[in-house]
């Protein structure tokens, strides 16, 4: 694994996963392709990840629901870089919505991040990885996919989570024989800017009642599991998840 690449999506927040995993994924000598849809602020995370690591960083506008975008993404990437030997699909998005006021458009658009877009994106890689016989891919999932929500998020949110599980299950058997893994991480209520950042104080007070652990969880917490998927000695690990959630839920 020297000469590391990463493709992380949805990096453009300084308190997210993304970021956090980008800074972790640095500081152990991976150089980083970053994506997210908001240009000023994945070009701001490239270069606070290259000026605080010393990393060399590719940060780059996409749109994982588009096709073409993601396309272009991924070729940039291999123009720079020349090989990807990990991709983290981290982008998604969330929405407090009760199911019986859930529209149309706002399933249709839960579902075109949080599943298309790690399928576009999934795609775009995984020539390159079968070329290298060798990869990581890492989903994000979440809790709210194995209890049914009543966290943060709706049912919606929960069905695409779910559906990240599936997905990441059939593309481990499919690509196994290549040498590429992937592997999915399920974070419990992670104090980011989409989540915690939202609580009121007495939500917070009654959910950390039901974390074992006593807090909320951290990016790096998570950004520590995705680094051992995308590592060198998690070569048979494939097709699993690891839970991330202060003993919130266990399987």
């Amino acid at each position: 694994m020297d000469n590391k690449v990463a493709v992380i999506t949805g990096c453009g927040s300084p308190r997210g996963i993304g970021y956090a995993t980008a800074m972790r994924l640095a500081g152990d000598g991976w150089s980083l392709g970053l994506l997210d849809s908001v240009e000023s602020a994945v070009v701001e995370a490239g270069g606070s990840v290259s000026t605080e690591m010393g990393a060399e960083t590719l940060a780059l506008r996409c749109d994982v629901t588009d096709a073409s975008d993601v396309a272009a993404a991924i070729g940039a990437t291999l123009e720079r870089f020349g090989r990807i030997d990990a991709l983290v699909n981290n982008a998604g998005i969330t929405a407090a919505t009760a199911v019986d006021d859930i529209s149309e458009s706002e399933w249709d658009r839960i579902f075109a991040v949080d599943v298309k877009g790690i399928f576009l994106v999934t795609r775009a890689a995984l020539p390159t990885m079968r070329a290298q016989r060798c990869g990581r891919i890492v989903n994000l999932s979440s809790v709210s996919a194995k209890r049914g929500g009543g966290i943060f998020g709706g049912a919606h949110y929960s069905a695409a989570k779910a559906a990240v599980l599936g997905l990441t299950k059939a593309v481990a058997r499919e690509v196994a024989a290549d040498g590429i893994t992937c592997n999915a991480v399920a974070p419990g209520l992670i104090d980011t800017d989409i989540t915690g950042g939202k609580l009121t104080e007495e939500r917070r007070r009654r959910i950390l009642e039901e974390i074992p652990v006593g807090r909320l969880g951290r990016p790096g917490d998570v950004a520590g599991a995705i680094a051992y998927l995308c590592s060198g000695e998690a070569g048979y690990v494939t097709g699993e998840e690891i839970d991330v959630n202060g003993g919130m839920h266990f399987d």
